[in-house]
């Protein structure tokens, strides 16, 4: 009986601490990690979201960017630190689900390192070409590889990205050959691309249109099943080769045995954020669409992510750089 009561006042002492803490909860800035490279459409989400997300809860929102290993140094980082709400992970959910079966040795576990918090936003890609490249939709593209196998590249922002994984999955599905060519991140990525050092390039929609609109690249189309709403005018790779998709889902996670009652107000302040009219809109603009869950929602997700790219990966022959 006594081990029985000294059990119970240990929860409640516990429940207590942790209430208290979450109710002090934030002091002090709060360090989110954007696992890949500065201009992409990953950090394009995170700042505009920290910056909303900072007004309310009342300290400063700090975009750290960590690129390498396709979001796993920036997600390594993350699931190490300790686990008091202070130091969050934008996660692109594809690729950390990659990443699990692309690296044999993984220093981390997408499922069991990290507190899930809430989806935030998807995008698609958009495959883009170099102007001076003489393909102008999905039906030259086509035309022009098979008569030219192996002699267009595409850029991505690294092997086993969603990026590269979107461009073989169209190898595989158009029956072309478009060479891989894999940058640190998807910004050096598209620099090659404007410069004409490559001819192509799978990269985040929100990242692409302001080059497509200026003209400085041509659009052969978007990864979604159905044309994007930023950007009507650009077709959908589906409307030629039905069936093709790639998304881009973003989600955010804390490290592993963070507070409850801290994991809870950020899902609720985050999808205040998201719904907030001025960002819904920025976002929409950007390319995005607003996507929210409960921690457990998002949970489930990681989960079937790992299981659906899987077999994909494997089949893509992908390797770690």
């Amino acid at each position: 009986m006594k081990r029985f009561v000294a059990l119970v006042m240990g929860l409640a002492l516990a429940a207590a601490a942790g209430q208290a803490f979450a109710q002090a909860w934030p002091t002090k800035p709060i360090k989110w990690i954007v696992p890949f490279a500065p201009g992409g459409t990953t950090d394009i989400l995170a700042r505009t979201i920290g910056e909303k997300l900072a007004v309310a809860l009342g300290q400063p929102v700090i975009v750290e960017n960590r690129p390498g290993a396709g979001g796993g140094l920036g997600a390594d980082f993350v699931a190490k630190s300790p686990p008091d709400g202070y130091t969050l992970l934008l996660m692109m959910v594809g690729t950390q689900a990659i990443n699990e079966a692309l690296y044999p040795k993984l220093s981390y576990s997408t499922v069991r390192d990290f507190a899930p918090i809430t989806l935030t936003a998807a995008s698609s890609l958009t495959l883009v070409a170099n102007p001076q490249v003489p393909v102008k939709n999905y039906a030259e593209l086509v035309a022009y590889a098979k008569a030219n196998p192996g002699k267009l590249n595409f850029a991505s922002s690294g092997a086993g990205t969603p990026l590269h994984l979107g461009g073989e999955l169209l190898n595989s599905r158009a029956g072309i050959k478009l060479v891989h060519v894999p940058y640190k991140g998807a910004v050096p990525a598209l620099n090659d691309v404007l410069g004409g050092q490559v001819e192509l390039a799978m990269i985040g929609t929100p990242a692409a249109l302001q080059y497509v609109k200026s003209g400085k690249l041509n659009a052969i189309g978007v990864t979604g099943l159905k044309r994007d709403v930023s950007a009507p005018s650009i077709p959908a790779i589906a409307e030629s080769l039905p069936g093709y998709e790639v998304e881009l889902v973003y989600s955010i996670v804390a490290p592993a045995k963070t507070p409850r009652a801290v994991v809870m107000q950020l899902n609720s302040e985050t999808i205040k954020a998201l719904h907030d009219k001025e960002v819904a809109e920025r976002l929409q603009g950007q390319g995005f669409e607003v996507r929210t869950s409960t921690p457990e929602q998002l949970g489930a997700y990681i989960k079937a992510e790992i299981a659906k790219w899987a077999p994909i990966v494997k089949e893509s022959g992908a390797k770690p750089e």
